[in-house]
């Protein structure tokens, strides 16, 4: 008859390698049917339970706890199993680097003065304190362990970034600096594209492809999953983009993430749109605005990001006029006649106005409140059923839209009005006509831009070149597409952070300098593993022989911190 057998040792750490070569030698060993050996952990119970490892005993061990499981065969031999535990763990030690291991992250510092990077994989629980004190030492943190608070991320990336250095994490898999991989990096060869990603394995699959096509990566800068939420406000990427766009090595951009959040998403495109070099967005369930938008370039999938980045660095891919113009500020007031041309306009400017209003359903825009009682960036389509009750379609009748071009001069914070024109046969004879006086006229009071896109051809009645001649002469920017449109009001009017305070991270603070980028010198707390790769990649490098403060008693840490504050 089988038998389980469990050992518990209270406050006993191990880092995961640790536990899982003991887990193979235990299940190597004559009669041993199946052995566990994990922390103490909700999740880690959950997993024992699932392999019908999980003993009452098990069920009272706190997260701090090793637990040791062997299913044998019978008594006898799952006693034998677990007699053997402390010779493979002695065993295990014995096959470590003999060189003197700091317990702490001071120590460790003291030892290597040099070091610029701490590499830290210990128990959620653990890290964020670890971290910190990383940041005090002067260090930039890669930060591999997950289960960290939303707060300690939070304090964190606020305190990095008004320092100066990065936190890549928590939950952080993948970075390449310098040429050297953090974590789960692949060996890839140096080249000029540079990448940011919330994704581990994205940057893993965009760097690998890149290396395949025979091009190379400059950096690969990892920001943790959660960098792109509302209360993060994406402040690892944000410093990341400023590096890679600062950095002479870097000619090409991919930047990648999980589904953003909205208002995180605007943000962080209004930097990138404002970066002199190309970039390649990558957002999974993410609704691109157009194949293109200035130096923006849109990809539905990470491989097709790593082609156009590729296409990009080789000069396969021709640079489009650049559209973009300095940022001016205010709000936008898009007036349409066309409810296909208003509604490309709203795919266009969504993700880049957050919040955007409008008067068509869209998932990408909030309803308005009533029909010419704009807020915010507003974009109307006058052809609406609500517009044309007892009235003639706005591209036959103009007053509505006269109207409300007259309104929107009036308003203090007026940046841009954005229309169209559609000529055509059964479309007004004139339409420039009628517009252009009053273009002129609301363009002296408000100082707003107008921008009209013009939808014709040379064999219409109106006159394509006449009309276009008329709408300039009126002080008109005239536009041949909504995409040329969104990329001009997305430079002029999506907020760059550096001119707001209302957005997480917007706080003053110092850029990280390019010496970071440089080949990095670590030290690593927690995986064994992540130190040896870092050897391996001839890096200088310390371990830190860490342990659970007072052995993860939290009565007694407690006095410790008092006693030290």
């Amino acid at each position: 008859m089988t038998e389980v057998r469990t050992e518990i040792r209270q406050g006993t750490y191990a880092d995961s390698v640790v536990l899982m070569q003991l887990q193979s030698e235990l299940a190597r060993l004559e009669g041993v049917l199946d052995a566990g050996v994990v922390m103490g952990t909700p999740a880690n119970l959950e997993l024992l339970k699932s392999s019908d490892l999980l003993s009452e005993a098990a069920e009272t061990a706190g997260t701090d706890d090793l637990i040791i499981v062997v299913l044998a065969e019978s008594e006898d031999l799952a006693i034998q199993a677990l007699s053997n535990v402390d010779s493979f763990l002695v065993r295990g030690a014995a096959t470590q680097t003999d060189d003197y291991r700091p317990k702490s992250l001071r120590t460790a510092k003291e030892m290597l003065p040099e070091s610029n990077w701490a590499l830290i994989s210990t128990p959620g629980k653990w890290a964020g304190e670890i971290a910190r004190e990383a940041l005090d030492l002067g260090l930039n943190v890669f930060l591999y362990s997950d289960n960290v608070s939303l707060d300690d991320e939070v304090s964190l990336k606020t305190r990095s970034t008004s320092s100066g250095q990065l936190v890549l994490g928590p939950d952080c898999g993948t970075t390449l600096i310098g040429g050297v991989g953090f974590g789960f990096a692949n060996r890839v060869r140096r080249g000029p594209i540079g990448v940011v990603a919330a994704s581990g394995t994205g940057i893993q699959a965009i760097t690998s492809r890149i290396h395949q096509l025979g091009s190379g990566i400059s950096q690969a800068i990892g920001t943790g999953g959660r960098d792109l939420y509302a209360r993060v406000g994406a402040r690892t990427a944000r410093q990341a983009l400023d590096l890679l766009a600062r950095d002479p090595h870097t000619e090409v951009v991919v930047l990648a993430s999980k589904p953003p959040e909205p208002a995180v998403a605007a943000r962080l495109l209004s930097s990138a749109l404002r970066i002199d070099k190309s970039i390649v967005v990558q957002f999974s369930g993410f609704s691109p605005p157009a194949s293109r938008v200035c130096n923006l370039l849109f990809a539905r999938s990470l491989s097709e990001a790593a082609d156009l980045a590729v296409d990009l660095a080789d000069g396969q891919t021709s640079t489009t006029e650049d559209l973009r113009r300095p940022y001016r500020g205010g709000l936008l007031r898009g007036l349409f006649a066309g409810g296909t041309l208003a509604l490309e306009a709203v795919q266009g400017l969504a993700p880049f106005l957050y919040p955007l209003f409008s008067n068509l359903a869209s998932d990408l825009a909030e309803p308005l409140t009533g029909q010419t009682a704009l807020e915010g960036h507003s974009i109307l389509d006058l052809g609406g059923d609500e517009y044309t009750v007892g009235r003639l379609h706005p591209m036959m009748d103009q007053q509505l839209r006269i109207q409300l071009i007259e309104k929107a001069s009036l308003e203090t914070d007026l940046g841009v009005i954005l229309m169209d024109v559609v000529l055509g046969s059964g479309s007004h004879p004139d339409p420039a006509a009628e517009l252009a006086p009053v273009i002129g006229k609301a363009r002296n009071s408000s100082g707003a831009e107008f921008l009209v896109i013009v939808i014709g051809t040379d064999e219409d009645p109106q006159g394509l070149a006449a009309t276009c001649a008329r709408l300039e002469e009126a002080g008109a920017t005239v536009l041949s597409s909504v995409t040329d449109a969104v990329g001009l009001v997305a430079s002029m009017l999506s907020t760059p952070e550096e001119l707001t305070g209302d957005m997480p991270g917007d706080s003053e603070g110092h850029p990280v300098g390019l010496d970071t980028l440089g080949t990095p010198t670590a030290i690593n707390v927690g995986l064994e593993s992540f130190y040896d790769e870092l050897v391996e990649q001839e890096v200088s490098a310390v371990q830190v022989d860490w342990r659970p403060p007072a052995g993860g008693d939290e009565q007694i840490i407690s006095v410790l911190k008092r006693m030290r504050s």
